[in-house]
């Protein structure tokens, strides 16, 4: 399956973000996992695109999604 490239701005203890990489890796799609809790310059760029500071920020190409949100993940996916 051809996608767009795929990031997920993260926190261990984050729920959300745990749903959104196991809804990724169930589709069987390649994602970069950015865990903001340690890398400071990461979580600047992740407030710099989304304006917000809450994860999971999500980036498919050059749309950004804030909060796991399946129905937008699909429609930019076009699944």
């Amino acid at each position: 399956m051809q996608h767009a490239k795929i990031t997920v701005y993260s926190t261990p203890a984050c729920p959300w973000c745990k749903r959104a990489k196991q809804y990724f890796k169930s589709l069987g799609l390649a994602f970069k996992d950015i865990d903001v809790s340690k890398d400071r310059k990461a979580a600047e760029k992740m407030v710099k695109k989304s304006g917000q500071m809450g994860v999971p920020v999500i980036e498919i190409g050059n749309k950004i999604i804030v909060g796991f949100d399946k129905a937008k993940i699909e429609k930019i996916l076009q699944i």
